[in-house]
């Protein structure tokens, strides 16, 4: 089987994180050969460029629910469900255009509901089947999972970016639920991982504290806010990565904190790995990245989104990580984060679990075309 695919990627437009833990994905089918189109946004195909050069790009953002200062994450998204549901629909249609004009082979989608097609091979990405409720709505949990059963049951196949057994991330969101047949875990995803030549950059010295911003506004620019004054107070050195790859490699300098807007994997993993302390949100994809690169950090879960209030309860359960809630950051509090304590199995596990659910997915599309 050595044919070249027309593979479409098309990450959910919730923050960074989904197209940053696509990178890997776009790369390493890149690598294998095939034609790799990107679907998104401006602000994720700025990404995409800045990583993984010679794919093709398409214009095609998606539903962006916002962030509230006033109101919890789940309210907002509850508020907008008509809207959701009407990108879904146009999304599905859209989709058939994009695969008929461009001659799509494979389409992936991560955790857009709508990006399925049943001429072709289509993937549906998640790291929550079990899409976490909160503690009032709890009782509800079920009724979300056997919906979110359905949509993937339209997929040909589901990718979990987790390792299925005992060792993983994403805890009950993903495990402990009962799963369809076409679920596969195809491991951690890391755009850190398709760095090469990781140690020929030389940093000056260590820094003690490095920032790590992600998420939509305006619940990123409030924590950058409440972390400079603790930043300055020390006077050591420190970083904040504002992650914003649409200003490209914008570098501003004020007093002890340097400001990076976007940085290449290659650069920002060494100035990563040269940190004492690492202060960053508790989103998955951001826990992904850090433990490829066996980092301990300070995770801070988003006011009222869920999935990261879980994740960082869980994570920091488990020793793997320490959190605080974003309402108790406070002048002259102490970070140190301490050493790292992952499995070393984890990446390893991860590679063997990827090649083996990209070579399925493409040798799925070759007989369906067959047929």
């Amino acid at each position: 089987m050595n044919k070249s695919y027309k593979i479409l990627i098309s990450p959910l437009e919730w923050g960074l994180g989904h197209a940053s833990r696509m990178i890997p994905l776009a790369s390493k089918l890149q690598q294998m050969g095939n034609d790799v189109f990107i679907a998104s946004g401006k602000e994720h195909l700025s990404l995409f460029k800045s990583e993984v050069p010679g794919l093709t790009y398409i214009h095609f953002p998606g539903f962006k629910p916002g962030y509230s200062r006033l109101f919890p994450q789940y309210l907002v998204i509850l508020f907008k469900i008509p809207v959701l549901i009407f990108h879904i629909v146009s999304e599905h249609q859209r989709l058939k255009k994009i695969i008929r004009e461009n001659a799509i082979d494979i389409v992936i989608s991560d955790n857009r509901f709508g990006l399925w097609n049943s001429t072709i091979t289509s993937v549906y990405l998640t790291h929550m089947p079990l899409i976490p409720f909160p503690s009032p709505f709890k009782f509800m949990e079920p009724v979300g999972v056997a919906l979110h059963r359905k949509i993937i049951r339209k997929y040909s196949l589901c990718f979990i970016p987790d390792l299925p057994g005992d060792i993983n991330l994403s805890g009950r969101l993903s495990h402990g639920i009962k799963l369809p047949d076409n679920v596969r875990y195809i491991g951690i995803l890391s755009k850190f991982t398709t760095s090469e030549n990781l140690h020929t950059i030389i940093t000056k010295g260590y820094h003690h504290n490095t920032v790590i911003l992600s998420g939509p506004e305006p619940q990123k620019g409030i924590l950058k806010q409440k972390l400079i004054p603790i930043l300055r107070e020390n006077e050591i050195p420190a970083i904040i990565f504002e992650g914003k790859p649409e200003n490209r490699r914008e570098i501003a300098v004020n007093g002890n904190i340097t400001f990076y807007s976007h940085l290449p994997a290659q650069e920002m993993r060494v100035l990563i790995e040269s940190s004492n302390n690492l202060i960053t949100r508790s989103g998955y994809t951001t826990i992904m990245e850090l433990v490829s690169l066996n980092c301990r950090a300070l995770i801070i879960p988003t006011p009222g989104q869920t999935e990261q209030e879980y994740l960082a309860i869980y994570l920091s359960e488990k020793g793997w990580f320490d959190t605080i809630s974003q309402g108790k950051i406070k002048k002259g509090m102490i970070i140190s984060t301490g050493k790292p304590v992952f499995p070393d199995s984890i990446n390893q596990e991860s590679r063997v679990l990827l090649n083996a659910a990209l070579n399925e997915m493409l040798e799925k599309s070759h007989k369906e075309s067959q047929t």
